[in-house]
Formats: C-alpha cells, sequence, structure tokens
C-alpha cells in the first residue's frame, strides 16, 4: 500500500510538489510561530548592557580560539545544573550575542555564570596552562595570548557591525572603541574614566592580563571571561525570590 501511493504521488508533478510545500509549511511553522510571541518570552531586564570594546575583542577571541566547541554557556534547568552552575540561563542574556554561543556540547563546564568566580591571575595562570590551576584538564594552551598585542583600531567596525543587527552601541562607542578598550585594562591612564561614562559604573576597569604596560588578547579574553553572566543582574534577583505562604 505505501509503495503504490509512493508510486502514484511521484509519477503526478502537482502532487508531489504539493507534498513537499505542505511538508516544508510544517517544518517552518514550528520554527517561525513562537516568534510571534518573544516579546512575551524574553524576560525583561532593564539594567542589561552591552559588551565593552574590551569585552567584545575578547569574545571574538573566545570564539576564533574554538573554546565555544568544548565550552556551552546555557544553563539549563535542571535541578543538578542549577545547583553546579547557578541559576538557569536566561533568553535575555543573548539578546546581544551575535552569534549565541548556547551549545550543547561539554568536554569543559558549562561557562555562563563564570564572571567574578574566580581572580583574574587564576584565568591568566589557566589560560596559559591549564593543569597548573586543574591537573585533570584536557585543555589545550593558550599562552601566546599573554605576547599577542591587542589589535585596537578595527574595534569600531566590530561595534559598527554589532549596532547593524540591533546591539544599540551609540555613535559615541563606536567613535571611541580604541581608546575606551585601552582605557578599560588601563585604570590609571586618561582613557580610563571615559570607559564608565559610556558603560556604566558597574563596567570592570583594571589590568586583566597582569602585564600593565600592555593591552593583550589575554586581558581582551579575560575581560570576556569576567563579564559573562553579569551583563544583567535579572537571573539572579529571580532566583533569590522567595515564593509567597499561602
Amino acid at each position: 500500500m505505501s509503495e503504490f501511493f509512493h508510486r502514484k504521488i511521484e509519477r503526478n508533478a502537482m502532487g508531489f510538489a504539493l507534498a513537499i510545500v505542505v511538508v516544508a509549511s510544517i517544518g517552518g511553522l514550528v520554527e517561525i510561530a513562537p516568534l510571534f510571541t518573544i516579546n512575551e518570552t524574553v524576560e525583561d531586564a532593564p539594567d542589561m548592557r552591552v559588551y565593552t570594546p574590551l569585552e567584545l575583542a575578547g569574545r571574538n577571541i573566545y570564539i576564533r580560539e574554538g573554546c565555544y566547541a568544548c565550552h556551552s554557556q546555557m544553563i539549563r534547568t535542571l535541578r543538578d545544573e542549577v545547583e553546579r552552575y547557578g541559576p538557569y540561563s536566561l533568553a535575555v542574556e543573548s539578546k546581544y550575542d551575535h552569534p549565541m554561543l548556547w551549545g550543547s556540547k561539554r568536554t569543559g563546564p558549562d561557562l555562563a555564570r563564570l564572571g567574578e568566580k574566580y581572580s583574574d591571575a587564576w584565568h591568566v595562570a589557566h589560560l596559559i596552562n591549564p593543569r597548573d590551576v586543574v591537573p585533570e584538564s584536557v585543555m589545550p594552551k593558550y599562552g601566546w595570548l599573554m605576547r599577542n598585542e591587542l589589535k585596537l583600531d578595527d574595534l569600531g567596525a566590530h561595534l559598527a557591525a554589532q549596532r547593524a543587527v540591533g546591539v544599540p552601541y551609540t555613535q559615541d562607542m563606536i567613535d571611541n572603541a580604541a581608546k575606551d578598550a585601552y582605557g578599560q585594562a588601563m585604570p590609571d591612564s586618561e582613557a580610563s574614566a571615559g570607559v564608565t561614562e559610556r558603560y556604566g559604573e558597574a563596567t570592570h576597569v583594571r589590568n586583566f592580563g597582569g602585564d600593565p604596560g600592555r593591552v593583550t588578547e589575554m586581558d581582551a579574553l579575560v575581560a570576556y571571561l569576567q563579564i559573562l553572566g553579569r551583563l544583567t543582574e535579572t537571573a539572579y534577583k529571580q532566583a533569590t525570590v522567595v515564593p509567597a505562604e499561602d
């Protein structure tokens, strides 16, 4: 019966084309329909801020080095995940991530709540030689990040590209991108004041890589790691809400 049905429909060009349209429409409906309720499913986060130029540069390095292949950035609502990593991930936390780095591959731990969990020095030591701080680690070494000077002159273009896909960078942020990246890693420089002015008082302004004389790729990557899960405090606030008693 099944063979007869397939033979019949495959010999009818119009019917076969219509069947393809119907099946494709079902798949499209499943993917597209939820977008109509996007405003209801994405949480409100008034304190949400954008990545600074230094943090965005660190994110680009994170992607370049393939870190996302072994680390996810999406804590699921399962109890064991919440107990290990912290509050489960909210949709709004990835609002300014292009591309998003959720993933499901965990050769290493999930990093969605990594921000401020360890010191800058720990991250630097870990990236230079993971076995120095986690003896059982299988992570490769990234010591060259300490030697590589961070390229600053194209950061404005990176911010402009992000603005083109909806990230609310202002023209002032774009024009001062290189200066702000330098100032965030050089807290004693005149450029550091502009960072908090444009990105808020909660912005981390310090030398992340441990070399106060240079802005390196290590500075950028550590700055990015230290902000993971901290662009908004919404998830932490929700996790501390105690249900009202009846």
